[in-house]
């Protein structure tokens, strides 16, 4: 098994500035100057734990590249595009468009070599230079609809990976998962009217965006049913993640028969993370990961790309995002997550009835998913 690995050094430079989690510094609101949330540290920690792990050897480095104007339109407005590039141009910067997603000078370069970067992640997986792929790129991306970017995220990575696949390889239906605990509004809304690409997301109910990312939510058109959304309470562990897993996503994506797995990897379900309410640990990300190879084994003979999302715990994010890496390089001994005895023993993580009850609701409205050649979008 050959496992694609793309990094570079640049991502840790993308600059959210002196932002106070969410908010620009201001004395006069006794808002202190600090660090926005979405900083470098928890992706350079995860990189460095790759390497000083040894599961770089495992590896296969890929080189990323930025992404052209042509590829970027393919997903985002002309008018989002010229608002990235004319922040870019300012002395101290711009934002994505929310006003909570700042970026430095320049910061456009920066944004087109992470949605390059999974472009040829994702690329690799489909001409079969790898098996699978994980991409650690920065800005994230799956909140960063169409016409705005939002959440931290500046273009929309995967989407125009998916995108970019499609017309350059042909690839008919994809299936997209996003196991990051805010709700893949971007993506979803991208491929809101698709019905050759499969969006799934299971997230912490109503954390990000408030307002998206329900059960009735199921695209329009020739697309629907083709979106699904699974909110799970917060609160919930392993148990609840693993029961979504088998219930929803695989007989989702058995439905489907997908040419490509495309998922939206962060982190941010974790039980550290300040940013939500979720309970996962290294292992559930782990098992979720060794679930998706057997999907992908089964369906679209292992073609498997990852794009990094949210995670903003720095301590605890290297552990799990090493533990999906190891899983997809098949790595036999891997290393010991020294909090999992901690975390992985608090109370509650089994499943539970309410978490059982959303589950339920989503289940019979996976009939409307169907297989079958289609044009591409």
């Amino acid at each position: 098994m050959a496992t694609g690995y793309l990094y570079h050094e640049l991502f840790g430079w993308h600059d959210t500035g002196t932002n106070v989690g969410l908010f620009p510094a201001d004395h006069r609101a006794g808002i202190q100057p600090f660090q926005h949330f979405e900083n470098a540290e928890t992706k350079r920690r995860i990189h460095e734990l790759v390497v000083v792990s040894g599961t770089i050897d495992h590896l296969t480095r890929l080189e990323p590249r930025k992404a052209t104007d042509e590829e970027i339109l393919a997903v985002h407005t002309e008018e989002h595009l010229a608002r990235i590039k004319a922040g870019s141009e300012q002395p101290k910067g711009g934002d994505s468009g929310d006003g909570l997603s700042p970026f430095g000078p320049g910061g456009i370069e920066i944004g087109r070599l992470a949605a390059g970067g999974m472009i040829e992640a994702t690329t690799a997986v489909v001409e079969g230079r790898v098996d699978n792929a994980y991409a650690l790129i920065r800005p994230p991306g799956h909140h960063a609809e169409p016409a705005t970017g939002m959440g931290f995220c500046m273009f929309g990575n995967l989407a125009i990976a998916a995108r970019a696949v499609r017309r350059t390889h042909g690839v008919e239906r994809i299936a997209i998962l996003d196991w990051d605990v805010h709700h893949g509004n971007g993506t979803q809304k991208t491929f809101w009217e698709d019905p050759n690409t499969l969006t799934i997301s299971l997230h912490q109910d109503r954390v990000f965006p408030p307002d998206s990312g329900f059960v009735t939510e199921r695209g329009e058109g020739a697309g629907f049913g083709y979106a699904v959304n699974v909110p799970l309470p917060p609160g919930t562990g392993t148990g609840g993640y693993l029961s979504a897993f088998d219930r929803v996503v695989a007989p989702a994506v058995d439905r489907f028969r997908p040419d490509l797995i495309l998922v939206a990897s962060g982190f941010d379900a974790n039980a550290t993370d300040p940013l939500s309410r979720q309970a996962l640990t290294s292992s559930s990300y782990r098992a979720m990961t060794e679930r998706l190879l057997d999907l992908a084994a089964t369906h679209c003979e292992g073609r498997l790309a990852m794009s990094h999302e949210g995670g903003y715990n720095p301590v605890y994010v290297p552990f799990c995002g090493l533990a999906v890496i190891e899983a997809l390089a098949g790595v036999t001994e891997p290393l010991t997550d020294p909090y999992e005895p901690i975390f992985g023993g608090m109370a509650g993580l089994e499943l539970q009835p309410h978490q059982t009850a959303v589950i339920d609701q989503v289940v019979p409205l996976l009939d409307d998913i169907h297989a079958g050649v289609r044009a591409g979008s």
